[in-house]
This record gives structure tokens, C-alpha cells and sequence, in this order.
């Protein structure tokens, strides 16, 4: 549902990784565009994955949506204190999650994604 929702975002790479500890290796060896991270993950909190994304240069302004079951304003701040771009909690429609994130591109016409 979530490549669903972003396809129409062009010049932007999505792609997926299974657990927080995939996502910061393919951020190592792989450059994105963007990031769509739940907090709930197998090996490690989500929290801990964004700040780790944080603290490097190369991706301290890259958007990333944290896509959540943590509806809790605990969780949401601690999000967006450690620097998620946009906070969304499932279930969502896919039209919501795109329109928030043509929102976080600046583009409102049509952005392709790329796995």
C-alpha cells in the first residue's frame, strides 16, 4: 500500500528493507531520496534507526515519514524531536500518505518511483 500511494513520485528511490538493521545498511552502501519508517520493527525501535539516520551528513535533510500503529503524542514527539519530516499513524489511505508526501517533495504534479 505504501509503494502504492508514492508511485506517483518522480526522481525518487524507494527501497525496501525488512528490519531497522536492512534499512541502515542499504542506507550505507545505496543513496535515497526519501524514507518511510514504522517504529515497530523486529531488531531495532524505529526511534533508533531515525536518529541514526540523523546523525549522519548525507542524510540530515532527506524526508523521512514515520508510518505508525503509535498513535500515543509520546511517540509522535519523540519522532519529530528526532527529526522525522511528517508522522502518520495506520491504518491511512494511500491518497493521504501521497498527498503528505508531495507535500514534504514540494510537488503537487506527479513525482516515479523507483525500487
Amino acid at each position: 500500500m505504501v509503494r502504492a500511494a508514492l508511485a506517483p513520485l518522480s526522481d525518487v528511490t524507494f527501497v525496501e528493507a525488512g528490519s531497522g538493521l536492512q534499512a541502515i545498511e542499504t542506507l550505507a552502501v545505496q543513496p535515497v531520496h526519501a524514507v518511510v519508517l514504522d517504529l515497530n520493527m523486529p531488531d531495532m525501535h524505529g526511534l533508533e534507526v531515525l536518529q541514526f539516520i540523523r546523525s549522519h551528513q548525507k542524510y540530515r535533510q532527506t524526508p523521512i515519514i514515520v508510518l505508525t500503529t503509535r498513535g500515543d503524542e509520546n511517540s509522535r514527539s519523540a519522532a519529530m524531536q528526532a527529526g522525522a519530516s511528517m508522522y502518520m499513524t495506520k491504518p491511512f489511505t494511500p491518497d493521504a500518505l501521497g498527498r503528505e508526501a508531495r507535500k514534504l517533495f514540494g510537488a503537487d504534479d506527479g513525482l516515479t518511483a523507483s525500487a
